[in-house]
C-alpha cells in the first residue's frame, strides 16, 4: 500500500466542509447521470475523473502524513476540474477535430496526463505510475529499438490525442466502468455500512460460528465472504472486519502471522465470491463484451473452493493447537441480528436479483442504491410506528415498489426517496437517518478515489497498447512458448500477475495482463472467460504473495506482525488459489463453461479431494498429528488429483483412500493404547 494516506477521518462529520460538500457533489453527479443519462459518455468521464482529481488533491498530502498545502491543492485540483470542464464546452469542437489538437487542446491534454500521474502516485505510490511511465517511453523512443519490439513511431502530439481525448486513453473503458458500475455499487456498499450492515454480518457470523472450535477464525472467514457482497475490495475489508476478527483470533490463541493471513486471505477471496463480487468483475464484463451474470457463474466453483480451503485450513490449525471457541453464551443470536436488521438485506436481494436476470449492472446498481435509500428512510419512520398494521402495510407497499418499478420508472422512485426526506425531517431519530444518508454520500467517493485513479492511469497502458500494436509481439512471444507447452505459458502469465502485483492493486493488474496475455491464451485454445478469470484470479493473488503483499501489509499493523510472515502464512492458506485456474483451463467444467454439469460436479468434487488433502499436509493434522511420509503421501495424491489425466485422477483417488485408512487405523492404535 501507498505510504501517503488521505487526510480524510473515518467519519465524515470530521472533515472540512468544503471536502465534505464537494464529495456530496461528486456523488449526486454520478447518481443523477446514472438514472437520467443528461450528458454523453464521454463527458460523463470527463468529470468522473476531474471529481477525482480534485478530492485527491484536496485530501492526499505531496508526501507523507498530515493535510495537503491548501493553496497548492486548491491549485491542482481545480486545474483537474478545468480539464473535465474544456472537455465538456468543447465537446463538439473536439470530436469535429479529432486528431488535429490545437494549442489549447495539446496544453489541456499535457496537463492531465501529468495530473492522473501526480494523484496515482499520491493514492498508490509510485510503482504504477513508473510502470505508466515506462509505456509512455516505449510510444515516444521504441522506434529505436531492436528486433520486433521496435514500432514505426509515434509523435507527441499522436500520443497526447490518444491519451487525452477519445476513449482509448485516460477516458477508456476502465474509467468508463469506473464512472459507472463501479461508483454505484461502491455507493451502494457506503450506504449499507452506514446502516449497519457490518454489524449484521458480524453478528451473524459469530453467533453462528464463534463458538465452534477454532470460531474466531471461522468468523473472520465468513464475515470477510459476507462483507465482499457489498464491498468487493480486498483491502478495504481486511482494514473493515479484520479490526475485529484479528484481535479476536489472537485472544484465544491463533498466532498474530496466521490470524493476519487468515483475514487476508479471506479478505481478497470477497472479490471472487458472487453474487456482487469486485470492481474486476464489471471490467471484465465490459471488456469481453458477456453478460456479468456469465462471469459470476465462472467464479462460483472456484470460489466456493477457495472459501472452503480457508475454512478447512482455518479448522485444521485450531483442532491441532487445541483452540476452541467463544463460550456460547457470549456469542450473539445470529438470528436475532438477522430479525433486527432483516429490512438491509432487502436491496442487496433486490441488486443480486437484477444482475443474473439480465439488466445491465448500470441500471441494477442505480436500482439498489434507490431501494437501499428507501429501506433506510422508511425503516426510520415505521420502526417508530406502534400499530402492526401500518407496518405491515409499508413492507407490502415496498414489495410492490420492487416488484414494479419497471413500470413506475427511475423518476416515481426519486420522487419516493423525496417524500421519505420529507417525513424523515420531522420524525423523532429521522434527522439522525438523513445524517446517516448524508455521511454515505460522502463516505462513497473516499472508497472510489483509488478505484477511480486506478482506472483513469492504466488507460495510458491500454493507449500505448492499442496505438503501438506491442500486445501483439507479447502475445506471439507466449505462442511461440505455447506450441510446445501450454503450462509454461500459463507459468509465464501466471509469474506475470503476480511480478506486477507487487506494486500495484488488482484492476490495474488485470488491465494490463488481460491486455497482453489474455489475447494469447485465446489463440492457444483456452475459452474467452477461462483466459480472463486465470488472468483475474492471480491478479487478486498477488496481493497476498511475498514480497510485497498489499492485504498481508494492511493486516500487519492489526495483527501486531510483519507482513511478510503474514504473507506467508497467506499463500499456505489460499492453496485453491493457486491450483483452481490450472485445474479450470485444463477443463472448463470447472468454470461451469458447457452444458455437462455431471463433468462440473466431478472436477469440483477431485478439486476438493485434493485442496483437502493438501491442507491436512500443509498444517501436519487430520484426526491427529500426521507422520512425515502421511503428509508426503497425501501431497502425492493431491498432485495426482489436479493433473488433467485419467489414470492420474484413478491412481490419486485410490492412493488418498489409502492414505486416509492409514491415518485413521494409526491415530486407533495411538489412542487405544
Amino acid at each position: 500500500m501507498s505510504e501517503h494516506q488521505p487526510a480524510l477521518a473515518v467519519n465524515p462529520s470530521a472533515w472540512p466542509r468544503a471536502v465534505f460538500a464537494i464529495a456530496i457533489a461528486f456523488s449526486t453527479f454520478q447518481i443523477v447521470t446514472a438514472a437520467f443519462h443528461p450528458v454523453s459518455s464521454q463527458v460523463l468521464r470527463a468529470v468522473h475523473v476531474g471529481f477525482l482529481l480534485l478530492m485527491i488533491f484536496l485530501t492526499y498530502p505531496m508526501v507523507g502524513r498530515g493535510r495537503p498545502w491548501q493553496p497548492l491543492a486548491w491549485l491542482l485540483g481545480l486545474a483537474g476540474m478545468a480539464t473535465a470542464a474544456y472537455q465538456w464546452f468543447f465537446e463538439a469542437d473536439l470530436i469535429q477535430r479529432s486528431g488535429e489538437l490545437t494549442g489549447w487542446d495539446m496544453a489541456v491534454g499535457v496537463l492531465l496526463i501529468l495530473l492522473v500521474f501526480e494523484a496515482a502516485r499520491r493514492v498508490m505510490g509510485i510503482a504504477l505510475p513508473i510502470i505508466c511511465g515506462l509505456f509512455l517511453a516505449y510510444a515516444l523512443l521504441g522506434q529505436y529499438l531492436p528486433g520486433d519490439l521496435a514500432h514505426r513511431g509515434y509523435g507527441v502530439d499522436q500520443l497526447v490525442n490518444q491519451l487525452s481525448f477519445g476513449t482509448e486513453g485516460l477516458y477508456g473503458t476502465p474509467t468508463y466502468v469506473s464512472a459507472t458500475y463501479i461508483f454505484l455499487f461502491i455507493l451502494f456498499g457506503a450506504f449499507l455500512e452506514q446502516a449497519g450492515m457490518i454489524r449484521l454480518f458480524t453478528d451473524f457470523a459469530m453467533g453462528y460460528f464463534g463458538h465452534k472450535v477454532g470460531g474466531p477464525a471461522k468468523v473472520s472467514v465468513v464475515s470477510s465472504a459476507l462483507m465482499g457482497t457489498i464491498t468487493g475490495s480486498g483491502v478495504a475489508n481486511v482494514v473493515t472486519t479484520g479490526q475485529f476478527t484479528i484481535p479476536l483470533m489472537k485472544r484465544f490463541g491463533y498466532r498474530p502471522a496466521f490470524a493476519g493471513g487468515v483475514e487476508s486471505t479471506a479478505s481478497m477471496g470477497s472479490q471472487l465470491m458472487p453474487p456482487v463480487m469486485g470492481a474486476v468483475a464489471f471490467i471484465m464484463a465490459e471488456t469481453i463484451d458477456v453478460p456479468f451474470a456469465e462471469i459470476a457463474k465462472a467464479a462460483l466453483l472456484p470460489a466456493l473452493l477457495y472459501f472452503g480451503s480457508v475454512f478447512w485450513m482455518v479448522h485444521l490449525e485450531a483442532k491441532r493447537g487445541g483452540l476452541r471457541g467463544l463460550p456460547k453464551s457470549e456469542c450473539p443470536d445470529p438470528w436475532a441480528a438477522v430479525r433486527a436488521r432483516w429490512f438491509l438485506l432487502i436491496p442487496l436481494a433486490v441488486l443480486i436479483w437484477l444482475l443474473f436476470s439480465g439488466r445491465t449492472p448500470l441500471f441494477a446498481g442505480t436500482v439498489g442504491l434507490a431501494l437501499t435509500a428507501i429501506v433506510i428512510l422508511g425503516s426510520a419512520i415505521i420502526l417508530r410506528v406502534s400499530s402492526f398494521r401500518l407496518r405491515l402495510a409499508f413492507w407490502i407497499a415496498l414489495g410492490v415498489l420492487c416488484a414494479g418499478f419497471f413500470q413506475l420508472g427511475i423518476g416515481v422512485i426519486f420522487g419516493v426517496i423525496a417524500v421519505l426526506v420529507v417525513a424523515c425531517w420531522f420524525v423523532k431519530g429521522g434527522r439522525e437517518t438523513l445524517r446517516i444518508c448524508l455521511y454515505a454520500l460522502a463516505e462513497g467517493p473516499r472508497h472510489a478515489l483509488p478505484v477511480g485513479i486506478a482506472c483513469a492511469l492504466v488507460g495510458v497502458i491500454i493507449g500505448v497498447v492499442s496505438l503501438t500494436g506491442v500486445a501483439s509481439t507479447f502475445a506471439s512471444f507466449i505462442l511461440a512458448i505455447g506450441r510446445n507447452s501450454l503450462f509454461l505459458s500459463l507459468v509465464l502469465t501466471m509469474l506475470t500477475c503476480l511480478v506486477l502485483g507487487m506494486g500495484i492493486p488488482t484492476i490495474p493488474n488485470y488491465i494490463i495482463t488481460s491486455s497482453i496475455a489474455a489475447p494469447a491464451l485465446l489463440d492457444l485454445g483456452v475459452p474467452l472467460i477461462v483466459s480472463h478469470m486465470f488472468v483475474f484470479y492471480f491478479g487478486i493473488l498477488a496481493d497476498l504473495t511475498p514480497p510485497v503483499a498489499l492485504a498481508c501489509f494492511a493486516a500487519a499493523p492489526i495483527a501486531g506482525e510483519r507482513g511478510l510472515k503474514i504473507s506467508l502464512w497467506a499463500v499456505r492458506i489460499a492453496l485453491a488459489g493457486f491450483v483452481v485456474p490450472f485445474m479450470a483451463v485444463y477443463n472448463e467444467a470447472l468454470m461451469l463453461q458447457g452444458d455437462d454439469l455431471l463433468m462440473s460436479a466431478f472436477m469440483f468434487a477431485k478439486a476438493a479431494v485434493a485442496i483437502g488433502l493438501w491442507g491436512a499436509a500443509s498444517i501436519g493434522y487430520f484426526q491427529g498429528p500426521l507422520a512425515w511420509w502421511e503428509r508426503l503421501l497425501a501431497m502425492g495424491a493431491g498432485l495426482l488429483l489436479i493433473l488433467a489425466l485419467p489414470v492420474t485422477d484413478a491412481a490419486g483417488f485410490v492412493l488418498a483412500a489409502l492414505v486416509l485408512a492409514l491415518h485413521l487405523w494409526r491415530r486407533r492404535r495411538i489412542v487405544a493404547e
